[in-house]
């Protein structure tokens, strides 16, 4: 199983390209059955593509680099 050090070090990767639109992601926590929870940021949070965002971007490249991560989902304050 990724560690949770591992995801926030892939989520670094990711960062730029969030940051580059004024959006951020913050890493909350991995559970147990492997899914992701992280918050958006910025103005990536209540943009009408975040969920495309999570899944499209983040969910697939989180897999691509830990196929045992099953998920990842967006949690709010």
């Amino acid at each position: 199983m990724a560690t949770k050090e591992q995801i926030q070090e892939a989520l670094d990767t990711i960062r730029p390209y969030l940051q580059r639109d004024g959006g951020d992601v913050e890493f909350v926590d991995l559970t147990e059955d492997g899914v992701v929870l992280c918050r958006l940021q910025g103005s990536c949070h209540g943009c009408p593509y975040a969920q495309q965002t999570i899944k499209g971007g983040i969910e697939r490249i989180l897999q691509e680099q830990y196929p045992e991560i099953t998920g990842v989902e967006s949690v709010e304050d």
